[in-house]
């Protein structure tokens, strides 16, 4: 769960790693499917769920 991985969905074929016991209490996946739809959106098939990943945690530090 330390990289972009973690953000994938599961399909009715396999369990993704976010909803995986050990990953049970992580949370936010809404706001981040949310950036996500609008960089895709903007650059379709750019934009990597890592890339993803990175600009939300920049964005938060700079909030925060």
């Amino acid at each position: 769960g330390c990289d972009g991985s973690l953000l994938l969905n599961s399909t009715n074929n396999s369990t993704a790693e976010k909803d995986s016991i050990p990953n049970s209490t992580l949370r936010g996946f809404d706001f981040i499917d949310r950036v996500k739809a609008l960089l895709e959106a903007a650059c379709p098939g750019v934009v990597s769920c890592a890339d993803t990943l990175a600009l939300v945690a920049r964005d938060a530090v700079v909030v925060t």
